[in-house]
């Protein structure tokens, strides 16, 4: 099929590189602008649109797609169906009713539930057990289009926000071939998606990984996983910040202690009372410095049981 592509992030580069792959034609990429990053004001280029250079495809990159002038763009290139993959602009219905298959969207959640942005990281913030890909026709809501396609994932006991994205990236990039092979034949039946268990989540920011010691060992453990690599969790020692990158879940009875408080801290990792249970830190990374494990951390730091952190 001919094919416009819209995409920005890593997310995106799997799904584009195996519709090439797969034969189809990809005539245009959409993709965000620019950014100047750096003192140097370097400009760099987004991943998307790395990969589609790579294979000599023009690329496109309007500051609001919907503006009249580049709709019209859109208009003037003969596509069938637009695939879409973390773009990171809202599509007018206009747009939606350009091509003749419409517009597929890669989602990275099992529809409809985990709708919105960053619903890889949720999943794992929430402690879902399983989570998936959906390919799904495209309308005027968020994410709320009929489901055409999806495939599950079992989410691993300790799985990161960044290993989870790789996954997804890989499944989506799978299926959205076997979908758009569908399409063609008329294979596919929409399924309107059921708004009694929907669920929205937002972005995430930095002040999500600051630490809450009054959470739970569990839930903390999960934050520590799904804001891994970013923004990462963190929290306080001697008024310095420290990174938290790898834990365990410990179950010991630690209800006369503030919660904080370090209880140990040896070559094993650094035991930490919670609101309900102990965290063990085993990797960190302190403020200025690369990330180690404490076994390494703790040469050079004196943390010793009493201390608190936050």
């Amino acid at each position: 099929m001919d094919i416009i592509y819209m995409g920005t992030p890593d997310f995106a580069v799997g799904a584009l590189e195996s519709i090439i792959k797969a034969g189809h034609n990809v005539k245009l990429v959409v993709t965000q602008p620019d950014k100047v990053r750096g003192r140097g004001k370097e400009v760099s280029f987004c991943p998307v649109k790395e990969a589609a250079l790579k294979h000599g495809i023009e690329v496109f990159q309007p500051v609001k797609i919907r503006e009249q002038e580049n709709v019209d763009k859109l208009k003037s290139i003969k596509a069938d169906i637009y695939v879409v993959a973390a773009f990171g602009q809202i599509l007018t219905e206009e747009i939606l009713n350009i091509p003749k298959y419409g517009c597929i969207n890669i989602h990275a959640s099992l529809l409809p539930r985990y709708r919105g942005a960053a619903p890889i990281q949720w999943c794992i913030l929430n402690g879902e057990e399983e989570t998936g890909v959906t390919i799904m026709q495209m309308d005027k809501g968020v994410d709320t289009g009929d489901i055409l396609m999806q495939k599950t994932l079992k989410i691993d006991k300790k799985e990161t926000g960044e290993s989870l994205f790789d996954k997804l990236a890989s499944l989506g990039a799978e299926t959205i071939t076997e979908a758009l092979d569908a399409i063609q034949k008329g294979e596919l039946t929409p399924v309107k998606q059921d708004e009694s268990i929907s669920t929205h989540v937002g972005m995430l920011n930095k002040e999500m990984g600051k630490i809450d010691w009054n959470e739970s060992a569990e839930k903390t453990e999960r934050y520590i996983r799904g804001l891994n690599s970013w923004p990462s969790a963190y929290t306080y020692y001697n008024g310095r910040l420290l990174k938290i990158w790898e834990a365990d879940v410990v179950d010991e009875d630690i209800s006369s202690v503030k919660h904080g408080t370090v209880i140990s801290a040896d070559k094993n990792g650094i035991k930490v009372a919670t609101g309900k249970g102990v965290l063990c830190i085993t990797s960190v990374q302190a403020e200025g410095k690369k990330r180690m494990d404490v076994s390494a951390f703790l040469l050079g730091n004196q943390i010793k049981a009493g201390d608190i952190l936050g």
